[in-house]
């Protein structure tokens, strides 16, 4: 529903910030932000994660080089299983982990990456609905830099439970998640750890994504504020998805 509601909204000149994901395909993504500029109204995808100084911060451990330069990246993410009853185990609305978590991982490797990848392999295994409960996805860059992302709704059902975390190999040394959760607020923190020796535990503190994503927001519409969420990474993110099921088959 958020492609044919967000375009109806921006028809009327309502801003809008749309749920993740923002909409089943990159051609759709990319028709709403046409509308967006059409009626000359803000767009931004609701990704709060990427909201958090913990995100910004890592992505300077990255720019910086305290790792030396990327070579591989890996980004795990499950949750709980849910009742059948939920729309994320139904076919019919877009139900399955790729769609609904695994968007997490990939929006996380766009941002920290900073590019798309040139080509992409995934494997899936499906539930008797058809949907994939559990997904692997390898992703190639230029120079023999990889990435892989693993995301599935496999742990105990209902107990709203999840497994975060990340990794960041480089030709220098490591960057790995610690105490980190998407979504997560309080003392976040990380590990680099560098081939000469040196280890270094990092802390960030995060107040509420939900707020600094609302606040920011607020500030694109009312200041002309660039969005933190950007067209390229929402459209990027959708390209990637089509490619991942595509490959799996759904």
């Amino acid at each position: 529903m958020h492609y044919e509601w967000t375009i109806e909204a921006l028809k009327h000149k309502k801003p809008v910030l749309c749920e993740k994901p923002l909409a089943p395909s990159q051609q759709q993504a990319a028709e709403m932000f046409a509308a967006a500029k059409e009626n000359g109204v803000c767009l931004m995808e609701a990704f709060a994660y990427l909201q958090s100084p913990y995100v910004k911060a890592v992505a300077e451990e990255i720019q910086k080089g305290s790792i030396g330069g990327v070579r591989y990246m890996h980004v795990h993410f499950l949750t709980s299983d849910y009742d059948r009853s939920n729309i994320r185990m139904r076919r019919e609305t877009l139900g399955g982990s790729m769609y609904d978590i695994g968007v997490y991982a990939s929006s996380l490797i766009l941002r920290l990456l900073g590019e798309s990848p040139e080509q992409i392999q995934a494997v899936a295994a499906f539930d008797d609905h058809d949907i994939d409960k559990l997904t692997t996805v390898m992703l190639e860059y230029p120079d023999a830099v990889r990435a892989v992302l693993t995301t599935g709704m496999v742990m105990a059902t209902e107990k709203n439970k999840s497994s975060d975390s990340f990794e960041i190999q480089g030709t220098e040394g490591t960057l790995r998640s610690d105490n980190f959760t998407f979504n997560g607020k309080g003392e976040l923190s990380y590990h680099v750890e560098r081939f000469d020796g040196t280890s270094e535990y990092k802390t960030v503190a995060v107040p509420n994504n939900y707020m600094l994503e609302i606040e920011q927001f607020g500030r694109c519409v009312a200041e002309g504020e660039p969005p933190v969420v950007t067209e390229t990474i929402s459209i990027a993110n959708a390209r990637l998805v089509d490619s991942v099921l595509e490959c799996i088959g759904y």
